[in-house]
């Protein structure tokens, strides 16, 4: 049996939570104009690290200017729907 665990699952595990963040921002051609980019990670509530540095990375590398960025977050495990199992019987 191969124990691989995800990497998801393992940043679950030490309190990371699955985060969405609608950002919109100006077009470069229009600047008039607003689009919405998705993001999705998981991240740790409320100081968001991978997010801040993925919208450090948007200021710094990308050329359309930030107008808002509405953050979603949500821990798909909580500690106490976590627990050990002492014995596992196999039917077959």
């Amino acid at each position: 049996m191969v124990n691989a665990v995800s990497r998801e699952f393992r940043l679950q595990m030490v309190g990371y939570g699955l985060t969405t963040a609608e950002i919109h921002y100006h077009l470069p051609d229009h600047p008039s104009l607003l689009q919405l980019y998705v993001w999705q990670e998981y991240d740790l509530a409320p100081e968001f690290p991978e997010l801040q540095e993925f919208l450090g990375y948007w200021e710094r590398e990308l050329v359309g200017a930030l107008h808002s960025v509405r953050v979603a977050h949500h821990r798909l495990i909580q500690p106490s729907e976590l627990r050990a199992v002492d014995v596992i019987i196999a039917i077959h």
